[in-house]
């Protein structure tokens, strides 16, 4: 009987893994590194309304990348010979060796490697060619989804936006006043100063992020400050949960203000009055020299809210 329970057990496991290996996938992502100038708005806060960025794939943030807990992520970084600069790629959601897969690669050249998404959560990417604080000021970062295979306290959204903020300074030549922090006008998110605020920017084209009113909605926040944390909290909300890293293992529940530390992403979670018609949310770096200069996201909540907003490509609104 015991050795009939351990053949039992062993094939349980064998199939465990099986089914496991069926839904795990091979995901292709190509990203080319590209310096091109691109829309800041910075002239809000005394900086200029274009800077001379380094991007991958001519936007900032780069694209988002989406696997499963468990897929292969087969990545390739084009680096084209006009390029004045090394550029690199580092995965934070990556356990691999940094001296051969983060490795720069020089203009003209391509880099090439493969690693397994194993922990679950909100990963910031970025260059790593050095000086690293300069590739990423410039632009150079994203965010990659590892989502979970175990959805214990991870309701599903009813829509989904990416969010990642960045120190503005207008000045990117200047190597040390970037590591010493000085020279800061603003804040970006997703690239541009008041992204989507348009009631500190009246006269701006600004678009918001959206929603009926009781959904749930998801935010996937990511801070690519060079130095500084960030304080987010929902102005006139509570978030109903915050997933540490995005790791549902890892859930707080009701709160008010939750500190995101540099290089850190982490999910979170609100709910849309359902008894009113029209609702603002204003979500916030609560450090008020971040929020009033750039940080500040306005979330609507209405009847008739676009209803490709938070799906698909729109999780990041350009």
């Amino acid at each position: 009987m015991k050795v009939s329970k351990i053949v039992v057990a062993m094939m349980a496991t064998a199939a465990l893994f099986s089914a496991q290996s069926v839904f795990a996938k091979t995901v292709s992502v190509t990203m080319t590194a590209m310096e091109v100038d691109i829309q800041t708005n910075g002239a809000l806060v005394g900086g200029a309304n274009t800077m001379a960025a380094w991007t991958f794939d001519g936007s900032v943030p780069g694209k988002p990348v989406r696997v499963n807990e468990g897929d292969t992520v087969d990545f390739t970084l084009i680096n084209p010979a006009e390029n004045k600069n090394s550029h690199a790629m580092d995965f934070h959601a990556a356990q691999v060796n940094v001296l051969d897969e983060f490795a720069p690669v020089k203009p003209g050249e391509t880099k090439h490697f493969k690693f397994e998404a194993k922990v679950p959560g909100v990963f910031m990417y970025h260059c790593g060619a050095s000086p690293m604080v300069q590739h990423i000021a410039k632009g150079m970062y994203g965010v990659i989804l590892v989502e979970p295979k175990a959805n214990k306290n991870y309701p599903k959204a009813d829509r989904e936006y990416v969010l990642i903020q960045q120190q503005y300074f207008p000045d990117t030549e200047n190597v040390g006043a970037l590591l010493e922090g000085t020279g800061e006008k603003g804040s970006l998110i997703n690239g541009k100063v008041l992204h989507y605020d348009p009631v500190h920017d009246p006269k701006g084209d600004h678009d918001v992020l959206e929603a009926l009113p009781g959904e749930r909605v998801r935010i996937y926040f990511v801070n690519a400050n060079i130095n500084l944390p960030v304080a987010l909290h929902p102005i006139a909300s509570i978030w109903d949960r915050v997933y540490i890293n995005g790791n549902p293992k890892n859930t707080l529940y009701g709160i008010q203000t939750y500190n995101v530390a540099v290089s850190e992403g982490d999910t979170f979670d609100l709910v849309t009055p359902k008894d009113k018609d029209v609702a603002g949310i204003a979500i916030v770096d609560h450090r008020m020299g971040a929020a009033l200069r750039g940080a500040i996201s306005v979330l609507v909540s209405k009847k008739g809210a676009d209803p490709k907003k938070g799906h698909g490509e729109m999780i990041i609104l350009k």
